[in-house]
């Protein structure tokens, strides 16, 4: 299948326009919201890190651009952007302008960026609440508390900013639940992502290195339009398979292990994010067959119980419940249920959660919680669903044949009612399954 890939003019003016008016309308008067774009990072020395986006100002404008301020107020909406500048443009690519950027989104106003310091007190002038992403960027934070600071020493001019600043909560409420464009987009995520999977299942072997698997990702990934992985990849062979966020990719694959691979492309701002376990060679051992169907099992269970209306936390709770009375039953937690749950005994083998959000942000934005209860699921939300066990290889307790082995499975799951829709179930999970590809 050859997907569409997203090409650098088409621009959905529309939807963001859109989006912008839509949480302008939740800005009540005296209230300001400022974004700040991503800067260039440097990697080393003169070179940069590859340039993404903040994913909440694209969410809203759709701009690319490094360095650029987005203004909203109830009545007004303007960018801070770069200027045009012909010699830099020779260098590193064309700018759209403050000109073409004000049209593009129609903005009531755009400036130069270099124009935002001798304008920022007069944007900032008559609103009482500053929704700003405080902590995200210290040198930001530092520039709009000294601003708001000034601007309260002006009261005897009766001009007055900002006394107060908060999270801009709204906007990450907007990119909880998805629309019918943004599913679309995950979907592609997920297709791009199934291609690599299901390629390094295909053509791992004994003696290749886990960046070779890691390359041959990236090759599918890009091939279809991707950007490459939407966060950095995990390919874990062997024991690397117990260390949960292991990204050094640089063992040898040995016969006899499994390979846990961790990876999603990302596909115009959206990532998909699946976890896929199989055997270096052709076939699973007894031992490693029996644990991995233990997690599949969970984990089929837990896309089940992913329903609308369900505490999001409840799902991971049961799956607790599940795999630590399998523990239990297979002898590797000693003590009644009861007592493994309370002193949650069985952290030595799942240690992390069964899920989180998914989107743009591999953990995606919105709260868990509200008023400290375990928020329901909603329709529209994505999640992921990824329980997993893991057994120490240095833990002497732990029969010999089990050490070492590194179980997760993972999906990422659209709520839908009462029938949960896994995006990414074609990439292949059952034992027949990724042994037929292996044969």
């Amino acid at each position: 299948m050859k997907l569409p890939v997203m090409k650098s003019n088409e621009f959905d003016a529309g939807l963001f326009q859109k989006r912008i008016r839509k949480v302008q309308k939740r800005l009540k008067k005296g209230e300001i919201l400022i974004l700040f774009a991503a800067t260039h990072k440097i990697r080393n020395r003169d070179v940069e890190y590859k340039f993404r986006q903040n994913s909440d100002f694209y969410y809203l404008t759709g701009i690319k651009e490094e360095d650029s301020i987005f203004v909203l107020t109830s009545d007004a909406v303007g960018m801070f952007c770069l200027p045009k500048d012909k010699e830099r443009e020779i260098w590193t690519g064309i700018r759209l302008g403050k000109d073409k950027i004000k049209s593009m989104l129609d903005l009531d106003f755009t400036y130069d960026l270099n124009d935002w310091d001798k304008q920022k007190s007069a944007i900032l002038i008559g609103n009482h609440t500053l929704y700003y992403f405080f902590g995200e960027n210290p040198d930001r934070d530092r520039e709009l508390l000294q601003e708001c600071k000034n601007l309260s020493e002006r009261a005897r001019e009766g001009k007055f900013g900002p006394h107060r600043i908060e999270h801009p909560y709204f906007l990450h409420e907007e990119r909880l639940i998805k629309s019918k464009e943004e599913i679309q987009i995950l979907k592609n995520a997920a297709e791009i992502t199934k291609f690599g999977h299901m390629r390094i299942m295909r053509e791992s072997k004994p003696g290749l290195y886990e960046y070779e698997l890691e390359a041959l990702l990236e090759q599918e990934y890009l091939k279809y339009g991707s950007i490459g992985g939407g966060y950095g990849h995990i390919v874990a062979s062997g024991k690397n398979a117990c260390i949960l966020h292991y990204v050094n990719n640089d063992d040898r694959l040995l016969d006899g292990d499994l390979v846990l691979v961790d990876s999603g492309a990302e596909w115009n701002y959206y990532t998909a994010d699946v976890t896929r376990v199989f055997p270096v060679g052709k076939k699973f051992s007894d031992a490693q067959k029996t644990i991995y169907e233990v997690v599949l099992y969970a984990q089929k269970n837990a896309i089940r119980q992913s329903v609308t209306g369900i505490p999001f936390n409840e799902v991971h709770e049961k799956t607790v419940l599940f795999l630590a009375d399998c523990l239990r039953e297979m002898g590797f937690l000693k003590g009644n249920l009861d007592e493994i749950l309370e002193k949650e005994t069985y952290k030595k083998f799942y240690m992390h959660r069964t899920g989180h959000y998914l989107g743009m942000d591999v953990h995606d934005v919105g709260r868990y919680f509200i008023d400290g209860k375990s928020r329901p699921l909603k329709d529209g939300q994505v999640v992921t669903v990824e329980p997993g066990l893991y057994f120490d290889p240095s833990d002497d307790s732990i029969p010999k044949e089990f050490r070492g082995i590194g179980i997760r499975i993972e999906d990422d799951i659209l709520i839908n009612g009462k029938e949960p829709i896994n995006l990414t179930e074609s990439i292949p999970k059952e034992v027949s399954e990724i042994e037929a590809l292996k044969s």
